[in-house]
This record gives structure tokens, sequence and C-alpha cells, in this order.
């Protein structure tokens, strides 16, 4: 069994159960501290673009010129350990990372409803994760087929740009919903059955070691042995490490809407997601205040 990445979009599948790969530690406060970083109002907007993952551009004084700046893109501080950008230290009130995810499941109308990550599937089914992080940062999915070697599948090289870089609020989706063709659109499950992990990784600084927006489509184009990219062994132990790390969760109990009009608009024209909008079905915070939070969704296919 394998988890296939075809460009512009990922086509099969094997399984679907979620899981936390870290030990959990349930805290009635986590989704309230989640949400409390959204915004009262969800910004207006007319663009109908697909935002940028591409780092942002910091705009600083240009030397020998008054009044002048000049465009600079730069990588943020990190505080979060040996695999990510070293700089200053992050300010110490800077609140916990959190992550939250929402597993669609299509409908026999074509729909994306939501799903208890437990549900059992079978051949033919069709799933996808939107996630939404309540900091600005750089999200990292790796995946195992068994417990076998990790392979990154976002950042790709054929999607974004290459880029990875995520706002507040502002809902990513994996799949997308508008891909090319429908079937570039969800994870399939096929006929083999087997244990399949997607591991989230999200942090405030990109990690070193893994090539992004231009450089990795530069490596992909002169070197195609070398793509999908793997993570170095000392930098998946790291992350694994890492991932043993509890984390506070909630998780909702309801299921069976469909996805809003408001969600599939934040999504694709790149819109923050207002308090009044969905919540997302299971919000995970680190427990203490560091600048990566880690995460898996086990899956499991019958």
């Amino acid at each position: 069994m394998r988890l296939s990445v075809m460009a512009l979009g990922f086509v099969c599948l094997c399984a679907v159960v979620a899981g936390i790969a870290a030990p959990a530690i349930q805290d009635e406060d986590v989704r309230g501290a989640f949400l409390t970083s959204r915004p009262k109002n969800k910004p207006a907007s007319s663009s109908t673009n697909k935002p940028s993952r591409r780092r942002p551009k910091q705009t600083t004084p240009n030397p020998g010129s008054t009044g002048k700046t000049t465009e600079k893109q730069t990588e943020k501080p990190s505080s979060s350990g040996p695999t990510a950008s070293t700089g200053s230290a992050k300010p110490v009130n800077a609140p916990r990372i959190g992550m939250g995810l929402t597993l669609f499941m299509r409908d026999s109308n074509g729909l994306a409803v939501r799903t208890d990550p437990e549900h059992v599937f079978t051949k033919g089914d069709r799933v996808r994760v939107l996630l939404e992080t309540n900091a600005d940062g750089y999200l990292y999915i790796f995946n195992t087929t068994n417990n076998g070697p990790a392979t990154l599948i976002y950042p790709h090289a054929e999607l974004d740009e290459g880029g990875n870089y995520l706002q507040a609020h502002v809902p990513f989706e994996i799949p997308s919903s508008v891909a090319g063709e429908e079937k570039l659109r969800w994870f399939t499950f096929d006929e083999v059955a087997g244990t399949e992990q997607l591991f989230f990784v999200f942090t405030r600084e990109p990690l070193k070691g893994i090539p992004l927006e231009d450089e990795l489509i530069a490596l992909c184009q002169n070197s195609k042995e070398k793509c999908p990219v793997r993570p170095s062994t000392e930098m998946w132990t790291e992350l694994q490490a890492q991932m043993q790390e509890p984390l506070k969760t909630d998780k909702t109990k309801a299921y069976g809407q469909t996805e809003t009009s408001a969600e599939q608009q934040a999504n694709t024209r790149g819109l923050g997601l207002a308090k009044d909008d969905p919540q997302p079905s299971l919000v995970m915070m680190a427990s203490t205040p560091r600048s990566t939070l880690i995460t898996a969704l086990e899956l499991i296919h019958k």
C-alpha cells in the first residue's frame, strides 16, 4: 500500500482513522484559547485569487537613500530547536501554537460532509482535510506507509509554487477542492488494506534541510531522483522525538454537517475565518510555548 502523489494533486489514499501521535491532555480551555485569535468579523475582499503560500516579503529601508524601501524576503527567527532556522529568540509572551483539523468525506451528491475520523472507510470512499492554525508559519506534511521511510508530500514542487506558508486562521485544505480534475480533489481509498500516516508539522520558522519555493522547484526539475524529498535521518528522529511532547486537545462530537460556503470561500480566496464561522472538529494546542507543533492522522483502511 502506498500514498500516491500526482502533479497538482494527491490521488490515492489507502485509508483513514485519525489519531494523535503525541499523548493527549484533555483541556476544556483548548478550543476557546485557539479561537481567541480569530477576528470578530471576516475581512471584506473582492479577490478571487488563490492565496499565495510563498514567504511574505518584508519592506525594509534602502541603505543610501531617504524615504525609499526595498522588498526583502526574510525568514523569521527561531526558538524551536536545530531543525528550524536560527535567529533571535521569540518573545516570551508569544501565544501557544495551535492547529485545528477537520475531516471531510464526499457524499453521494459530491458534497463535503464532516466525518468522524474514527469512521471505518472502504474502497471508493473519498476524503480531504481542512487545516487551520492560530499563528503564521510553515506547514510540512510527511507520509509513511506501514511505519516505513518518511516522504515529504507538502510542500511540493508542483503545488503552490513550492511554498508552504500559512497565515493564522486562513484555512488550508489537502487535497485542493479547486483542482482541475475531480480525482485530484480527494484522497481516494483503493482496494488495498493497510496503514498510512500523515504527519503535520507546523513551525513558526522554515525547517532547515527542506528546500522551498524556487529552490524546491529547481531541485525537482534538475534531479528527478531527489523528488519527492525525504527528510534526513537526523531530522526525522528529532521530529519523532518532538511528537512525544503532550498536546492539549478538544474533539467535537458533532458530525454530518456539509462544508459551508464561508469555509469554501475562506480557503479559495485566502480569507481568515471569523469567530462565528464553523470550528475545527479537532483542536490541538502545544502544552509549552514552543515554536513547533507536530501531530498525525493515522489512516486505516479495511
